[in-house]
């Protein structure tokens, strides 16, 4: 097997401690989104509803990095579940914005005040400042190639 150079056995090792680092994070702060009942995606949807407003479906999809296919799927369970409704543009029928349903809304302000604690007790094992640079990296490393970061 061919040596790996130091540059790239570094490069690999970062991106090693990212992802289970990443992986972690989301696995300990997803357990209060599971205690709403919902997917980390649906969490994301009514989320983005409940600080954004309306939204079409494409805009919801870029804003939490999925797939429009996929964000098809979950806002349809959502609508099932009463937490959200699709309506019709009556300029562009085409076009569909979901809005939250009063359901929606009880559903996410409950849910988001246990997740953003979550999230704080999970970074809490960094100070302020490594917070701050950590994010700073994480954005430098999202927007290299023009990404949201």
């Amino acid at each position: 097997m061919k040596s790996l150079d130091e540059t790239t056995c570094q490069a690999l090792t970062t991106y090693t401690k990212l992802m289970r680092a990443a992986e972690s994070v989301t696995n300990r702060v997803s357990r209060s989104m599971s205690a709403a009942d919902l997917t980390i995606s649906q969490f994301g949807v009514l989320e983005a509803l409940y600080h954004k407003g309306p939204l079409c479906q494409r805009d919801i999809a870029a804003k939490i990095l999925k797939s429009t296919g996929n964000m098809t799927l979950v806002i349809d369970n959502l609508e099932k579940r009463g937490l959200v409704r699709r309506e019709r543009d009556n300029q562009d029928r085409r076009y569909l914005t979901v809005h939250l349903t009063k359901s929606g809304a009880g559903l996410i302000e409950g849910a988001f005040v246990h997740v953003a604690a979550a999230i704080v007790s999970d970074l809490a094992i960094l100070s302020p400042a490594e917070q701050q640079t950590l994010g700073r990296l994480c954005k430098k490393l999202g927007l290299q190639d023009g990404g949201r970061g």
